[in-house]
């Protein structure tokens, strides 16, 4: 599905497929309890979001150095723009890497060294947004983004995510504010796992502008109506949706009814190495699931360039606007 497109909801984390993650290991001496890549691609099956989470974030110990995140990103960038993608605003999860011992920096000036020359390599203008894990503590994001301020020029916005459930936005005030003071934009994972009160959260205690998810919203007839008059981006990410059990199979997810609510809705792959599938292979998933037909893929992937952060290239956006309307399809 080569429809131009943006990606607005990608964790840089979850591209990591089982080949790089060993050619990884391989190279920093880290021992991954899998046989092979074949064993560990196996792995990539889960009841929940936190026995994906547990598995995620234990194959993020082969990422050590600058070139291991470069290396990701450059290879997250060569997939997309084989499936469409000719903008991409890029999820990290720094806390998760210096848990572990790797400084902030390294992890920052890695992933945008790899961004800086994206288009020029794969034809695809980035954005990088660090997202605050919502199950750790409100001081450490504070202490995250402190850490973050010399390497901010690289950085576009902030997010929050990992586990929902028990983790409302409002946790997370004081560091949004700050973010907010510092010029960043402002997204939230919020309505995955979590109730629509969460969503209201986000938008009325964090001054998020997009949503990440959403989907719950359509348990709340009134936060529906202002999400569509207000016109908020949602990044659904119907593959994720149903490996991790937000919905019981592709064919029952809300996306369709979404739209028709008059929803600005987005589509995207959320963490595609493990989830199966990259945007494209998202968009074609839900053409064949939903019997979305050309015309509705084409106001999803317009959709993605409306709401990307891309207000101070307007030129830009309007190209790929055109770009989605010249796109003829196969």
């Amino acid at each position: 599905m080569h429809l131009p497109k943006a990606e607005l909801h990608l964790h840089i984390e979850g591209t990591l497929e089982p080949e790089l993650a060993f050619a990884l290991a391989a190279r920093n001496g880290v021992e991954l309890p899998y046989a092979d890549t074949e064993e560990l691609r196996t792995a990539y099956l889960f009841d929940d979001l936190q026995s994906f989470l547990d598995l995620y974030y234990a194959l993020m110990a082969v990422l050590r150095t600058e070139d291991d995140f470069a290396e990701l990103a450059d290879a997250y960038l060569a997939r997309a723009a084989a499936q469409g993608v000719r903008h991409a605003e890029i999820f990290f999860d720094p806390q998760a890497h210096t848990a572990r011992g790797v400084p902030i920096g390294t992890v920052i000036e890695g992933l945008g060294r790899a961004l800086e020359r994206g288009e020029e390599t794969h034809g695809v203008s980035t954005q990088l947004i660090m997202c605050f894990l919502r199950d750790e503590s409100a001081e450490s994001a504070l202490a995250t983004l402190e850490a973050a301020k010399p390497y901010l020029h690289r950085v576009s916005a902030v997010g929050l995510d990992s586990a929902e459930a028990g983790h409302p936005p409002a946790k997370f005030r004081e560091v949004y504010e700050a973010a907010g003071a510092l010029g960043l934009r402002k997204v939230a994972h919020a309505g995955e796992e979590g109730p629509p009160a969460y969503i209201r959260e986000a938008l009325d205690v964090l001054g998020v502008e997009r949503v990440d998810h959403g989907l719950r919203c359509m348990e709340d007839p009134e936060l529906v109506a202002r999400l569509a008059a207000d016109r908020v981006p949602l990044t659904l990410c119907p593959l994720s949706n149903v490996r991790l059990r937000a919905v019981d199979t592709l064919e029952e997810h809300p996306l369709r009814a979404m739209m028709d609510a008059g929803l600005l809705c987005t589509v995207n792959s959320d963490d595609p190495a493990y989830f199966g599938g990259y945007v494209g292979d998202t968009f074609h998933a839900v053409h064949e699931a939903l019997g979305l037909d050309r015309e509705e893929l084409r106001t999803l992937a317009r959709n993605s360039f409306v709401a990307a952060f891309l207000d101070h290239d307007e030129e830009r956006r309007a190209r790929y606007l055109a770009e989605v309307e010249a796109y003829v399809f196969d």
